[in-house]
């Protein structure tokens, strides 16, 4: 299946403790169809002092989230919308275009065009 969120999306939090957050995606892994957005879900993660880094410490970083869990924003309406993809066929049936499209009517990508 075609992926609806791709990187650099500008996305929105619909469940969990970030719920009505927006980010950009930094990362997606569709093997395991989780999301890093940024600014989204901050951990710390604690490093043992090492040559790179001297001091040790605790460092924020963005977790992944289910891609499920999250909307990518209409640019019309700056809320979170479904995604769809609206392909156009020539007269000989052959693709002419194919685009992504928020539930409004905003082109979020062109895919494919001749």
């Amino acid at each position: 299946m075609a992926a609806k969120i791709r990187k650099n999306d500008r996305v929105e939090v619909i469940t969990g403790d970030h719920k009505g957050a927006q980010g950009r995606v930094l990362r997606v892994d569709p093997e395991i169809q989780k999301v890093v957005i940024e600014g989204v879900n901050l951990v710390y993660r604690h490093l043992k002092p090492s040559r790179a880094n001297p001091q040790g410490g605790r460092i924020r970083k963005e977790a992944p989230i289910h891609i499920s869990n999250v909307l990518a924003v209409d640019a019309k309406t700056s809320r979170g919308s479904r995604v769809r993809f609206q392909v156009e066929r020539d007269s000989t049936g052959k693709i002419a275009s194919k685009k992504r499209v928020t539930k409004g009517g905003t082109v979020l990508e062109e895919i494919k065009s001749a």
